[in-house]
């Protein structure tokens, strides 16, 4: 069973990603950081976070390597907080989640924010595809397999999940 204080030790990629984004301010502090939000008092005017809480969310980013500190003025000193390329990688995370905000979250007015592709100009939904076939990937649509990072005894759990009934949509 995995703690909560050491999820970034766990033989699992999902636990080891929530022990860097996986509360709310941290993911709303990527949010804004991709809305090219910088410093320090941008955050807190626009999250409503108390100060201690955003300074040690910003810090665990930092730390993480999602984040980095450069200063912009010396006197007093400030520094402001720039998406990293591991940061930068958490994009199609975060554009994940407008998605399904935007399918099942919206109301009657619709999507808070549109999302236009500089490339070819078009207003876009994000979407999932494999890298080798370029196919739109569904859940029922991929078999797990034990990598070599797993845990011992993995993949024989998961040739025991797979033989099992298949699994049911609600």
């Amino acid at each position: 069973m995995a703690r909560w204080d050491s999820l970034e030790q766990e033989q699992c990629s999902v636990a080891r990603t929530v022990a860097v984004i996986g509360d709310r301010w941290s993911v709303l502090i990527l949010r804004d950081c991709f809305l090219r939000v910088r410093r320090f008092e941008e955050f807190q005017s626009r999250l409503g976070a108390p100060r201690h809480i955003l300074a040690d969310r910003l810090k665990k980013l930092v730390h993480f390597g999602v984040l980095r500190r450069a200063p912009y003025q010396d006197k007093p000193a400030r520094y402001e907080y720039i998406l990293t390329q591991k940061g930068l990688d958490l994009y199609p995370v975060m554009m994940a989640i407008v998605h399904w905000g935007d399918v099942h979250m919206v109301d009657e007015r619709g999507r808070p924010l549109l999302h236009e592709h500089k490339n070819c100009g078009k207003v876009f939904d994000p979407v999932l595809v494999c890298s080798e076939c370029g196919q739109p990937i569904r859940a029922k649509e991929v078999h797990v397999h034990a990598g070599p990072g797993a845990a011992e005894g993995a993949a024989e759990e998961l040739a025991a999940r797979a033989s099992a009934s298949p699994a049911r949509s609600r």
